[in-house]
């Protein structure tokens, strides 16, 4: 006989090994291990109605004294089978009443949800639920769900994942704990099961006399995941008896390796990256000097943090976003969730809307200066003075410029560049393009239609924040000077 001693509350609980134990020690000896209970703290308990919640159910009201917890029962009907699902909800409440445990039962309609967020059946149905567990949680005061997830979850999981291309962090497949996120809340989904197989829940019910509710709906071939139970896997099985653990120790390493990249990602993080504005700003330089397993790592944890999760994005995702690394600045890529990369001159922005970084305001029409005078257009405010040659001091800047009064007249406005602008930057001979004296000052992409121009009636005189035109600088010969000054406001 092995031992196993495990940590719980500063005692010692001694149990034996894996084939002696029942499976109420496993599970607990499982709970302990990953600490995924809290002492004293309610807990809630989603019950379908069906074998593994069942059992699920009846272990942890045996185990609730030795944990330390008090049980909720949620239970939600999806409206989706008609009686069955009705009965599916009377025997979970009855269920409840007989073990003395709280519970909420309530139903959704979860394909008027599917057709509003336009999903998947199976994808409405789990954000509905998740959604009903988390306000569950809230008005009990618990912070976390314990769900029915098995073994065999767990591996149709990591086929279901491998099939969508979702990455090396889809072959982990399911976790013991993991937090759900929405626009609303969050919740911890614990798992206590993940090492139970689905033919011990049905047979723990069975010795128990529990008569858990059969969901006919498992049998159908149109999910995806009942098409991996009931075809792929029995397929796999024929090649190879052992599959289920070879995916099992796939999932380990898979997961193994990935805490190793999430510790690394954590130590490196404020050296590349940091968040503004709900959007992720990636260091150009220093991201490119980092092995491709790290950016693709970094990349999908910018991409969680930012939307929760990344159910919806898989490796051809993030393989599209390291193809655009190398492409000029200004290429945009759209992602699921919203999310736009893009690539400036010396950083990659991941956000919804990147271009809300950009430091000027909207800019749109024209806005005619009042010169001598003060000006004000959205955004911004405008002084505008004239000057004598000799009062001229040493403060121009990006926002301040001193102009020849003579050169550019009086009959001065405000606009955002337009198609066809042509501009003859300080100490250049010739005018060239707008567009390319933006490229060459590797002025952002989502800038460039912000960035005020001040035109006379003959030619751009001062592209703002950034250079004169030639035509129209201060020379020996100059009289008058007219100085402009932009300065931000608060819109």
């Amino acid at each position: 006989m092995i031992a196993v001693i495990l940590p719980r509350d500063d005692k010692l609980i001694r149990i034996k090994d894996r084939q002696e134990l029942t499976l109420e020690q496993r599970v607990l000896r499982f709970i302990q291990e990953h600490r995924l209970i809290l002492s004293h703290c309610p807990l809630l308990v989603a019950v379908s109605g069906g074998p593994d919640s069942v059992c699920l159910l009846h272990i942890l009201a045996n185990l609730k004294d030795e944990l330390g917890i008090k049980l909720h029962v949620a239970h939600l009907n999806h409206q989706l089978r008609g009686a069955e699902s009705e009965a599916d909800a009377q025997y979970v409440s009855d269920l409840a009443r007989r073990l003395d445990i709280p519970a909420t039962i309530e139903q959704r309609d979860v394909r008027g949800y599917k057709a509003q967020a336009r999903i998947s059946l199976e994808e409405a149905a789990r954000e509905v639920r998740y959604t009903f567990l988390a306000q569950v949680a809230r008005s009990i005061g618990a912070d976390r769900a314990a769900v029915g997830h098995t073994t065999d979850d767990h591996i149709e999981t990591i086929l279901m994942h491998l099939i969508r291309g979702t990455g090396t962090k889809g072959l982990r497949g399911l976790q013991p704990c993991t937090e759900w996120k929405s626009k609303t809340g969050s919740l911890i989904i614990i798992r206590p099961l993940l090492e139970v197989s689905r033919d011990e829940t049905a047979g723990y019910c069975h010795r128990h006399d529990l008569k858990p509710q059969i969901d006919a709906s498992n049998l159908s071939l149109s999910p995806l995941r009942n098409r991996i139970r009931h075809q792929l896997l029995p397929l796999l099985r024929s090649y190879n008896p052992r599959v289920d653990k070879a995916l099992l120790r796939t999932a380990q390493i898979a997961s193994d390796e990935l805490a190793f990249l999430d510790k690394e990602i954590a130590r490196i993080w404020d050296e590349i990256a940091r968040e503004q504005a709900n959007t992720i700003i990636l260091n150009k330089e220093s991201f490119g000097q980092l092995p491709s397993a790290l950016k693709r790592h970094l990349l999908r944890a910018s991409i969680e943090k930012l939307l929760g999760n990344i159910r919806d994005i898989e490796t051809r995702h993030i393989e599209q976003i390291m193809a655009a690394l190398t492409k000029p600045a200004g290429r945009r890529l759209s992602l699921p969730g919203g999310l736009i990369f893009s690539i400036d001159y010396d950083r990659y922005l991941l956000g919804q809307d990147p271009s809300t970084l950009t430091p000027l305001p909207p800019l749109s029409g024209e806005f005619p200066l009042k010169i001598p005078g003060e000006n004000s257009l959205p955004g911004w405010h405008i002084e505008a003075t004239i000057i004598p040659s000799e009062a001229i001091q040493d403060d121009a800047s990006g926002y301040k410029a001193y102009l020849d009064f003579d050169k550019t007249g009086s009959d001065l406005m405000v606009r955002s560049r337009q198609r066809g602008d042509r501009f003859q930057p300080l100490g250049l001979s010739q005018p060239k393009k707008l567009s390319e004296f933006m490229i060459d000052a590797k002025i952002p992409h989502t800038w460039r239609q912000k960035i005020p121009i001040i035109c006379s009636p003959k030619h751009i005189v001062w592209v703002v924040g950034w250079r004169i035109d030639d035509r129209a600088k201060v020379s020996e010969n100059t009289k008058q000077i007219l100085c402009l000054k932009f300065e931000r406001v608060n819109l």
